[in-house]
C-alpha cells in the first residue's frame, strides 16, 4: 500500500527563513572536530543531507565561548578563532537548497569521565551539582552567568554573520540551561533559582532576550527543551499543562520562535491523564499552550529507542503512519529525524518518492565515520 507522505513536504516560513518541507535534521554529536574546528568532511556531511531533501539542518551541538562549555575534546567550538570552517558548511547546504542553524551549547556539569584533555578547567553549573545530591564542579557566580549569557549572544550574532538561517539554543537533556530549569540541580537562592519553574527559567530567558537583541527581528531563534534528563530519564519539569505554560510561555515572549520538544518516543502522549494514551505529545502541548511553532523529535522512523545506540543495537525502519496522522491533524509543525539520517542521507527524498522499502536500517557502526 502506498503511503501519502505529502504532509511532510508542505513548505513553511519562519520569520525570514523559508523551508521547503517539514523535515529537520536533528542535532547529533559526532565528535570529529579537530582541535574544536570543523573542516571539509563536515561540509560534505551536512551538504549530503541537504541534497537528500532535508528542509532544515540543525548542526551538532557547538559550544559557546566559556572555558568549561564543552564536555568532550572533539566537540566543535563556535567562537573565534574556530569559525573558519563554517562558511563552507553553510554554502554547501544553501547550494543544495537547504537551510541550516547551529545548535549553540554549554554542557554545564555534564563532563566526560576524564578531563585530562582539558586540564585546569573548572566545571560550572547552577549549584555545583550534576544531579540531585551529586556534587560536580562549582556553582556559577552572577558574573559567570552574565558572561555566559553574553557568550550565547555572541555565538548567535556570529551565526547570523556567517550566513546561517537561524540559531538553536540547547536547553535540554540535563546540560547547563536545563540544569537551571531542573529543581534537582538548581538550588540557588538568588534571582536565578527559586521554588517555581518560572523562576528557574530566568537564565534561559536572559539568554533568549540577549540573542534577540543581538540578531534583531526575523532571524529565527529555536530553543530545544526536554522533560527527561540524561541523569534521570524519568524526570519531569512540568507535571501539568499549567506548569508547562509557566515554563515555556515566558521564553516565547522573550523571543523564542520555535520550541524543539525532545522526548524519547515522539508518539507518546505528554498528559495521557487529560487526553488519553493517543493524546498530544510534548510538541503538541507546547504548541497549544504557547502558540509557538514546534518541532517534535524522538525515535522517528526507526524501531527502538535512540538510547539503544549506546549499547550498540541496530534499528530497522519503522512505519510513518503515526507520524503522518499527527502531522495531518496539525499537532506540531515540523519533525526532526536523527539516527535515520546518519545512515541514510537520502531519507527525505526516499520518503517523498514513496520509496519506503529502500530506507536504510541504522547501524551503530555508522557513528565511527563522518560521511
Amino acid at each position: 500500500m502506498t503511503v501519502d507522505t505529502s504532509v511532510l513536504f508542505r513548505p513553511l516560513t519562519i520569520g525570514a527563513m523559508p523551508l521547503r518541507n517539514r523535515i529537520v535534521m536533528a542535532p547529533m554529536t559526532r565528535g570529529f572536530a579537530i582541535d574544536g574546528a570543523v573542516g571539509p568532511d563536515h561540509a560534505n556531511y551536512y551538504r549530503r543531507r541537504a541534497e537528500g531533501g532535508v528542509g532544515l539542518i540543525l548542526t551538532e551541538g557547538v559550544v559557546v565561548d566559556r572555558p568549561a562549555s564543552r564536555n568532550e575534546p572533539h566537540v566543535p567550538r563556535f567562537h573565534d578563532p574556530f569559525l573558519g570552517g563554517w562558511p563552507a558548511v553553510v554554502d554547501g547546504v544553501h547550494r543544495a537548497q537547504g537551510r541550516i542553524a547551529p545548535q549553540i551549547w554549554h554542557t554545564g556539569a555534564v563532563r566526560s569521565s576524564s578531563m585530562d584533555w582539558d586540564p585546569g578547567v573548572t566545571v560550572e553549573s547552577p549549584s555545583g551539582l550534576i544531579a540531585p545530591d551529586q556534587p560536580r564542579g562549582a556553582a556559577m557566580t552572577e558574573e559567570d552567568i552574565a558572561d555566559t549569557v553574553a557568550a550565547f549572544a555572541r555565538a548567535a550574532a556570529d551565526a547570523q554573520r556567517l550566513g546561517f538561517d537561524a540559531v538553536e539554543v540547547h536547553g535540554a537533556h540535563g546540560y547547563l540551561v536545563d540544569q537551571f530549569f531542573w529543581s534537582g540541580t538548581n538550588r540557588r537562592t538568588d534571582r536565578y533559582g527559586g521554588p517555581t519553574l518560572k523562576e528557574r527559567s530566568r537564565f534561559a530567558a536572559e539568554i533568549v532576550a540577549a540573542i534577540r537583541a543581538a540578531v534583531g527581528p526575523g532571524f529565527p531563534l529555536i530553543l530545544r527543551v526536554s522533560q527527561w534528563k540524561q541523569q534521570d530519564f524519568r524526570a519531569r519539569l512540568a507535571e501539568t499543562p499549567a506548569a508547562m505554560t509557566d515554563w515555556l510561555l515566558p521564553l516565547v515572549e522573550a523571543g523564542v520562535d520555535v520550541l524543539h520538544c525532545s522526548q524519547r518516543r515522539f508518539w507518546e502522549a505528554e498528559f495521557p491523564e487529560i487526553d488519553g494514551a493517543e493524546g498530544s505529545n510534548f510538541a503538541g502541548w507546547a504548541k497549544r499552550l504557547t502558540g509557538a511553532v514546534t518541532i517534535s523529535v524522538g525515535s522517528v522512523g526507526l524501531h527502538g529507542d535512540f538510547l539503544h545506540v549506546f549499547s550498540g543495537q541496530h534499528s530497522e525502519p519503522a512505519s510513518l503512519d503515526g507520524l503522518i496522522a499527527r502531522m495531518e491533524r496539525d499537532e506540531f509543525d515540523l519533525i526532526a529525524v536523527g539516527r535515520a539520517l546518519i545512515t541514510d542521507p537520502d531519507w527525505a527524498n526516499k520518503v517523498a518518492a514513496g520509496r519506503l522499502g529502500e530506507l536504510t536500517p541504522f547501524s551503530s557502526e555508522a557513528l565511527g565515520v563522518l560521511a
